[in-house]
């Protein structure tokens, strides 16, 4: 069987496993939501950054991209996958469909991580709050990947070349650079 992956955060943009295909798509009753604490990458324990999770949401959609993954680099991808996602706690098998009017999936039983609501299992969940808090918080944290609002844009980014327009990091993205203009203006 073929490991398919799907991406709907930094994997958009930087795999960092070999694959041989990639696949614009979405999956179904998911939105893609900044409530995920990173403090391994994009903050750190003392200041976490802000990355995005998976919210289930019955009728909504979150675009990203399946990654096929061959047989024998199967076992080298889930390694390099389970180091670099370890601060997401669960793991769902969903599907992944290509084609919005669709009914049928174009793929089943694609591997996605998910960094769950519960705080006592991801002690690094820290959930929802106003987009200004978000922002603020986006704007301050910095880790070993570099500034968080990094991962913001190029998310934002990604997404408007795959042709997705997401609300969420697109509000969000632009409250971060409205505060750091009035930070820049104010000095």
């Amino acid at each position: 069987m073929v490991l398919w992956v799907f991406g709907y955060g930094s994997l958009i943009w930087k795999a960092g496993f070999r694959y041989d295909e990639r696949l614009v798509g979405f999956i179904r009753d998911y939105r893609r939501v900044f409530y995920q604490g990173s403090t391994d990458h994009r903050g750190t324990p003392a200041f976490p950054g802000r990355t995005v999770t998976l919210e289930h949401v019955p009728g909504e959609v979150c675009w990203g991209a399946a990654y096929r993954v061959s047989e024998e680099d199967e076992k080298i991808a889930i390694s390099y996958l389970e180091v670099r996602e370890k601060q997401y706690d669960m793991k769902a098998y969903v599907d992944f469909f290509t084609d919005p009017s669709s009914t049928s999936p174009y793929l089943s039983g694609v591997l996605v991580y998910i960094a769950s609501p519960d705080k006592n299992i991801n002690v690094n969940y820290l959930g929802p709050a106003s987009i200004e808090e978000i922002a603020k918080q986006i704007i301050l944290a910095e880790g070993p990947s570099g500034p968080n609002r990094d991962y913001l844009f190029q998310l934002e980014d990604a997404l408007k070349k795959m042709g997705c327009e997401d609300s969420h990091v697109i509000e969000l993205a632009n409250a971060v650079r409205r505060i750091l203009s009035e930070l820049k203006n104010s000095s």
